[in-house]
């Protein structure tokens, strides 16, 4: 299984810097919590091809050149990249860097948002890119079984394919993998009804520091054995443990869905539609708003026929049994004509509901589009919020000149907020887009969020941590690191370092 570079050019990647370090030596700081290792690329090498073979490791530029980065904008490079194939290859890796002190990043697809997978200390880069093999589908037990290098729309694909469905569905789907979404929680436009990758998780196989096995939960639905290690993992982002096979709990997949794509004149009536479809007993699989800016840059792509004049746009999916969703789709049109929709499209079967999701796929492009540095933030609001966020954004477009463009998930109140700037290479420009983001996160605490939902906090959001967990939260969050990880070797540099 190949990774591809992403579309990031070699000119307008910011390299991250680290501690000086001698020619051909790789230092670090020898204090308790920091990795200590002083040992040559080339005898780091030569020991880990030793332990693994060629075929498994690389220090071709062009390799940790791929490796080094995301879709974040910061890249390093690593020593070394490791190709795991096996449980056992990922606990011999860790035991012996653990014994070297050697800083291991996972990576899953390389496709996050936040610089999680940046090898910032260097050392070596873990690919679990060829751990991707479904090692078992049952539906007698409701349940998958895979590794963590599986494409997550391919695991979807061979589960329907039996009637069944693993609702958790992230816009990037036919990219990401699932190690990458249980690294991240990750969440997608279904999480009103469905709720996020958690809750899908029933079993898992991780990795210790050291090289130790662990398994938590298993092949049951329900298990209220000793504390709730999984839901410790999920959303570690790599710095607690490395996942190396997970159990997932499956659903009966629904016979029916539809879809109906609404027009309003702005994002209020919009919103206030999200609220009336819930609070008449309807609860949609998902439920997706999208602002003016974001219509328009789509329009430039697909023109007025798909998206017609307004400022506010609304997707409602629904699925259950045939008759079920019939009946739903017209009450949820006269509900919408009611809420002041102007145009309304209908999708009563597969093809025509996957239409409008990848209309909704194509709005992250439309805006990169744009030619302006598109700075994708996933902050969350409490639902009754969402008008109050559009005209905050609103604000805050008007007093710094940076357009936002606001679209996801409503149902849920994740919203992406997404700074447009332009020349984001440019000093001056990039310090006022980041005061413009701390204003945004400041408001969105203050008023319950989170700054973030589903692409977690890595790199980009570390400078903001501590104030969205609070410092008794951020110090048990360091203290569990510190117990599993005692010498901060995994994806050591992101946001519980200093």
């Amino acid at each position: 299984m190949k990774l591809t570079p992403n579309e990031i050019s070699e000119d307008n990647v910011p390299r991250l810097k680290r501690p000086d370090t001698e020619e051909g030596k790789k230092t670090y700081d020898e204090t308790e919590d920091s990795v200590i290792v002083q040992e040559t690329e080339e005898d780091l090498l030569e020991a880990l091809t030793a332990m693994f073979g060629e075929d498994k490791v690389s220090a071709d530029a062009e390799v940790r050149e791929v490796h080094s980065k995301d879709k974040w904008y910061a890249s390093y490079p690593p020593e070394v990249v490791v190709f795991a194939e096996s449980t056992d290859d990922v606990s011999k890796l860790l035991a012996y860097a653990s014994r070297k002190r050697i800083p291991v990043t996972t990576r899953g697809a390389g496709i996050g948002y936040v610089g999680g997978c940046v090898p910032v200390k260097g050392g070596i880069l873990l690919s679990m890119a060829r751990m991707n093999t479904i090692l078992a589908i049952s539906p007698q037990d409701g349940v998958a079984v895979t590794q963590p290098g599986v494409i997550t729309g391919d695991l979807q694909k061979a589960v329907r394919a039996l009637g069944w469905d693993y609702p958790p569905d992230p816009a990037s789907l036919k990219e990401c993998s699932i190690g990458g979404n249980i690294a991240t929680n990750a969440g997608g436009p279904r999480c009103l009804k469905y709720g996020v990758t958690r809750n899908y998780v029933i079993g898992l196989e991780v990795v210790l520091c050291n090289g130790r096995v662990m398994r938590c939960g298993g092949r049951t639905l329900k298990n209220k054995t000793g504390f709730d290690l999984i839901g410790l993992f999920v959303g570690s982002e790599g710095m607690l443990g490395i996942v190396t096979e997970i159990t997932l709990r499956i659903i009966p997949k629904p016979p029916a869905r539809g879809m109906l794509a609404a027009v309003f004149p702005d994002f209020a009536a919009a919103a206030q539609t999200v609220h009336n479809i819930l609070q008449a007993g309807h609860l949609p699989s998902a439920l997706e708003i999208t602002d003016g800016f974001t219509l328009q840059a789509s329009r430039k792509i697909h023109g007025d026929d798909v998206f017609p004049p307004g400022n506010g746009h609304l997707i409602v999916e629904i699925d259950g049994r045939p008759a079920a969703v019939r009946s739903e789709l017209e009450e949820l049109h006269e509900l919408l004509i009611a809420s002041g929709a102007v145009n309304i499209r209908v999708a009563r079967n597969e093809e025509e509901c996957e239409a409008i999701w990848q209309m909704r796929r194509g709005f992250s492009y439309a805006l990169r589009d744009t030619g302006l540095t598109k700075l994708n933030e996933d902050i969350v609001v409490p639902r009754s919020k969402l008008v109050e966020l559009v005209e905050f954004t609103e604000m805050l477009q008007r007093d710094t000149g940076i357009p936002i463009a606001c679209f996801g998930h409503a149902g849920d109140g994740n919203i992406h907020a997404n700074l447009m700037v332009n020349n984001y290479e440019d000093p001056e420009t990039k310090k006022r887009a980041d005061a413009a983001l701390e204003i945004l996160f400041a408001w969105v605490l203050a008023r319950g969020g989170a700054i973030t939902g589903e692409h977690g906090v890595g790199l980009a959001k570390k400078p903001w941590i501590k104030e969205a967990l609070g410092g008794v939260s951020f110090d048990v969050h360091r203290a569990l690191k510190k117990t599993l990880d005692p010498h901060n070797i995994l994806n050591p540099g992101k946001f519980l370092d200093d």
